[in-house]
């Protein structure tokens, strides 16, 4: 593992699992969220946003963590291994929530300067619908993964954990 994309519903864990699995590989850990977001909450115009994905997956190592569907193919072509956090969305929002309470009215590390932690309706009815709504379109996206890429679906944080520990132990 050298080119690891990582995805899933808000509040998987996407960024705690890439940071984790940086220290354990030694691998860059890019956040998209905070490439992508600039302060105040202001997108990255689109192609411009294209372009930045583009020269991100261009070196060797690197673990990517979130899901930006405009640019999810640049990722998932250049990726040697796919991780995708396929949880319930009722743990995703349990654990957005928590995340929200942890970092209020501060920026997450993970995330784009001045781009403080906030919880609205979007979100939400976003992780909960993830299932029905953004799902279907990432599993149609996966099928289409070249055969050398590497596919780890993990679908609850016990899974997660589980993966983590073996990665450690074939490190060691």
């Amino acid at each position: 593992m050298k080119r690891v994309s990582i995805i899933g519903s808000g509040g998987a864990g996407k960024s705690t699992l890439a940071r984790r699995m940086g220290e354990i590989l030694e691998l860059p850990v890019i956040h998209l969220d905070s490439r992508f977001w600039r302060p105040g909450w202001t997108e990255t115009p689109t192609e411009e946003w294209r372009q930045i994905v583009e020269d991100l997956v261009k070196p060797d190592r690197w673990i990517i963590d979130g899901n930006f569907g405009g640019t999810m193919e640049i990722r998932l072509e250049a990726s040697d291994t796919v991780i995708y956090l396929d949880y319930p969305p009722f743990v995703c929002l349990r654990r957005a929530i928590k995340r929200w309470i942890t970092h209020w009215n501060k920026t997450r590390p993970d995330m784009g300067e001045g781009c403080p932690e906030k919880m609205d309706s979007e979100f939400l009815r976003w992780v909960w619908m993830f299932p029905t709504e953004t799902k279907p379109n990432i599993e149609k996206r996966l099928l289409n993964l070249n055969q050398k890429t590497r596919l780890v679906r993990l679908t609850s944080p016990r899974a997660t954990g589980k993966f983590l520990n073996s990665l450690r132990s074939a490190k060691n």
